[in-house]
């Protein structure tokens, strides 16, 4: 994937990588898909930021997937953690993004079948886990695959792969209570502020750092 945007940064995707941009107050990019054998298969998340950030100034990174770190499974499965820390058994992964106001924690996961794995979650967080390859079952209920699962809250989930294993992905992350008004690309907190975004945007001032008095 080729990504591209206003602020001059360039990047390119490969397999196994992550691209980890913060909007903030506003990046015009373009993300441009690069096909291996006519195959590509990515995953797009967006994290919501508090009001007093939405007009932090944007950011861009790639994270390699040699960046990535990873923790090996007994039964020859995998953990790679791209955001947060956490501890599974006695082993800590420390992704290479960590911190922030909603403190992420993004795990992908690969099971063999029948693996089992605990991964524990911070007592007040939302989590969900979204199955792409196989099936998983979460306190005795199937997930199957192409399905989002999302939990009540706790502090650890246990997944027990099924037969032919599975692959997802885990998230977890602080609630911030407050309101949301979405319009398109634009996430705020009232109506009257998707009004000023597209007002901004369309004048060219979206993008523009404000100005030191």
């Amino acid at each position: 994937m080729k990504h591209r945007d206003h602020l001059g940064n360039e990047g390119d995707l490969q397999q196994g990588g992550v691209q980890w941009m913060t909007a903030g107050r506003g990046i015009i990019h373009e993300e441009m898909p690069q096909q291996q054998d006519g195959l590509l298969r990515g995953f797009q998340l967006w994290i919501n930021l508090p009001a007093a950030e939405k007009m932090k100034a944007a950011g861009y990174r790639d994270i390699t997937d040699t960046e990535i770190p990873r923790l090996d499974l007994p039964k020859g499965g995998q953990i790679k953690a791209i955001a947060g820390e956490v501890t599974i058994g006695n082993q800590v992964i420390s992704a290479p993004v960590k911190g922030g106001s909603t403190d992420p924690l993004y795990l992908d996961v690969k099971l063999r079948a029948d693996e089992t794995v605990t991964v524990p979650l911070t007592q007040g967080y939302n989590a969900f886990l979204y199955l792409f390859e196989g099936q998983v079952s979460i306190a005795g209920e199937a997930v199957k695959s192409d399905h989002l699962a999302t939990f009540t809250d706790g502090d650890k989930v246990s997944l027990v792969a099924g037969d032919h294993g599975a692959r997802l992905l885990l998230l977890a992350g602080k609630p911030i209570g407050e309101p949301i008004a979405q319009y398109g690309p634009f996430v705020m907190n009232t109506q009257d502020e998707i009004n000023q975004a597209l007002s901004d945007y369309r004048d060219g001032t979206l993008t523009a750092e404000p100005s030191l008095l």
